[in-house]
């Protein structure tokens, strides 16, 4: 890159840092590195969730699935859009794992199930997540080796390794001051700033492209398939493997189970400063989501007609011959679009993206660190104490965690070898825990009929079955029949199945889910602990339009018109798949038809979002910042809420109990109450 390239990259990255250390300060407790003290706001939450998937990772793991199948996938994913809304308006899971108090989802499942269970699923929690995550930091240096076109290997006398090597541990250990400074206080915050400053300049990536490249060369190079394998005709894609309906569909049941099951950003579940909160902060990130694809998908299609155009063969020659010198396949098709956009990209706009770039792996790989290494301390260690830690002793604890996570992820990423896209181990190796926790989720939450011995048999099921296929896939790669998400999809089946039948096999006693999720005669301990309240949900009421979306007490007219909008939009979309599926199978449209329609679709209207969400969350997130540093200041430190439990029930909550007046608990039961 040219010097002006490097000032554009610095000057941001500069920035974040500064913000980091400012915030680190405020980080006095347990709950501050944890849960960054339960004090964040809606848009706070999701700028800064929304980070974690805009690292490089994420750029080459969707960058492999469009030029894999172009826009054919977008088409049906908007079967996704009824299990989306319904859970990001409704609160499904989210609203009600809030209302327990709990920092980590182990931490519910003792709550709800057993202590032994609690140390299981953690350990499971754990292995599974650092096993995802391990591939994530070697990508995006590899990702960077490319982008920066430097040299693949380094020779140091006799002695060379890969070059994406040294630069994954430089960018493991910047994240890792990063973490280990402020816990979720830092990362949160820099998280968000580093959002809104991506989305600026994703406008400015957006409008270097259209100016380089016309409509009717993206169309002519994503029209010259194969009858079959149409990257514009969704109705002429059905030889396309892996990434067709039945991906989409197994995808959507999937991901409507196992919400907020995966941990990979779990800290965010807890930080919010309201159930309510933590609800709007996941419509909000849909709105944002909307505009963040824009700019991958522009680029990805770009790189492909920089490569496959006749009108810029001279130009893609040397990213050509780059992509050939790859000796590895999986590696070689991961990083053509990448190698594509180096060589694309013009003077300034190169720099403008590395910036993006690093911001993301920061962003992405800090969560990661923080989630997995809490995860093991609060699910792990935690329950095997028999002494509590103290709190200088806990957050130790919590920062070695995070720094052996680390050091795995440099093992794991410089030993791996992949052998299939992204997308599909993530989709393996989140079943390991997903696919039997999400049963114990939904029906821990929801179903006082849920046991403990459901929730064993369905955990050791879909992790075993996950397991199983991980180890065949490495065996036998393609030749065996099934691809990963076809494995995550029949190992939850099983779990749902198996979870349902023991428990109703093994009830003796409703579960109390009143003092669980603090209602009822439980609504005051919420008061003891110095809990922000909010109007629980009414169980029973009239029905209407506003409870069909999922409104309830705690939405302001503010939060219906958001909250509504993303579901009349949604609705929309999913009215025009309806309408134009019907239409093509009774008279297909021609090529030039489905041109336009994504030259609208997939990628007007998406620019046009990504420009408005660029100000609107820009806003609000540096707001939530400011209201955030404004309530750290001002909070109650409270150093009995770190996670632990007794007698199922929250340590400082059993504390708070203990110390109050007689009058002021008269509406609590006792802590030992079954």
């Amino acid at each position: 890159m040219s010097t002006i390239d490097w000032i554009i990259t610095s000057l941001p990255l500069l920035l974040v840092v500064g913000v980091a250390c400012a915030s680190s300060r405020h980080m006095k407790s347990v709950a501050d590195f944890m849960s960054g003290g339960r004090l964040a706001g809606p848009y706070l939450l999701a700028v800064a969730r929304g980070e974690l998937e805009a690292g490089a990772v994420v750029f080459v793991a969707l960058f492999e699935v469009i030029s894999h199948s172009g826009f054919t996938l977008s088409w049906w994913s908007w079967i996704m859009v009824a299990g989306a809304i319904f859970v990001a308006i409704s609160g499904f899971v989210v609203y009600r794992y809030r209302e327990t108090r709990a920092m980590t989802l182990a931490q519910f499942f003792e709550l709800r199930y057993s202590k032994s269970f609690r140390l299981f699923t953690g350990i499971l929690a754990f292995a599974a997540g650092i096993v995802n995550f391990g591939i994530i930091p070697a990508v995006g240096a590899r990702f960077l080796v490319y982008y920066l076109r430097l040299p693949p290997e380094l020779h140091l006398g006799p002695w060379s390794m890969p070059t994406y090597i040294p630069l994954m541990a430089l960018f493991l250990s910047l994240t890792l001051v990063l973490t280990l400074s402020g816990g979720l206080i830092t990362v949160m915050v820099t998280n968000c700033l580093e959002g809104i400053l991506s989305q600026v300049f994703y406008l400015v990536i957006i409008a270097a492209l259209l100016m380089m490249f016309s409509w009717t060369e993206i169309s002519e190079v994503l029209g010259s398939r194969p009858p079959g394998q149409s990257l514009l005709d969704p109705f002429d894609s059905m030889e396309i493997k892996d990434f067709n309906l039945w991906y989409v569909l197994m995808a959507l049941f999937i991901s409507v189970y196992g919400t907020m099951a995966w941990q990979n950003s779990g800290s965010y579940n807890a930080a919010a400063i309201s159930p309510h909160a933590s609800v709007m902060g996941g419509i909000l990130g849909r709105w944002r989501e909307f505009g963040k694809l824009a700019v991958i998908t522009l680029l990805a299609v770009c790189a492909v007609t920089f490569l496959q155009h006749p009108d810029f063969a001279t130009q893609s020659a040397q990213a050509h011959e780059t992509v050939a010198q790859i000796q590895n396949s999986q590696v070689r098709k991961q990083m053509e679009v990448p190698i594509a956009v180096s060589y694309l990209l013009p003077l300034g706009i190169k720099g403008v993206f590395c910036a993006v770039l690093l911001m993301g792996i920061f962003g992405g790989d800090s969560t990661h660190l923080h989630s997995w290494g809490s995860i093991f301390v609060q699910d792990v260690l935690v329950p095997l104490r028999k002494k509590p830690f103290g709190p200088r002793q806990h957050i130790r604890a919590l920062r070695i965690s995070v720094f052996a996570v680390a050091l795995f992820a440099f093992l794991f990423g410089s030993l791996f070898q992949q052998t299939e896209y992204i997308i599909m181990w993530w989709a393996v190796t989140t079943a390991i825990y997903v696919g039997g926790a999400g049963a114990c989720i939904i029906g821990g939450l929801y179903w006082k009929k849920g046991t403990t011995a459901g929730a064993w048999v369905a955990l050791i099921a879909g992790s075993g079955l996950s397991v199983g296929g991980i180890i065949i896939r490495q065996i036998y790669g393609n030749a065996f029949p099934l691809n990963g998400i076809q494995i995550s999809f029949f190992a939850t089946l099983t779990a749902i199945v198996l979870y349902v039948a023991v428990s109703l096999l093994t009830c003796r006693e409703d579960f109390n889910m009143d003092r669980m999720l603090h209602r009822g005669q439980y609504a005051a301990l919420k008061q003891l602990v110095d809990e922000q309240s909010v109007t629980p949900p009414l169980e029973k009421r009239r029905v209407s339009w506003g409870r069909l979306i999922g409104f309830d007490e705690n939405f302001s007219l503010a939060d219906k018109w958001i909250a509504g909008s993303l579901f009349a939009w949604s609705m929309f979309w999913l009215g025009v798949f309806v309408i134009g599926s019907v239409w093509n199978l009774i008279a297909p449209w021609p090529a030039s038809v489905w041109s336009t329609y994504w030259h609208v679709a997939g990628i007007g209207i998406p620019i046009f979002i990504c420009f408005v969400t660029t100000f609107w969350f820009g806003w609000g997130g540096l707001r939530d910042i400011g209201l955030l540093f404004k309530k750290l200041a001002g909070q109650k430190i409270n150093h009995l809420d770190d996670g632990t439990v007794v007698g199922r029930q929250n340590l400082d909550e059993r504390g708070a109990i203990e110390a109050a007046p007689t009058q002021e608990r008269s509406g609590s039961a006792p802590a030992g109450t079954p």
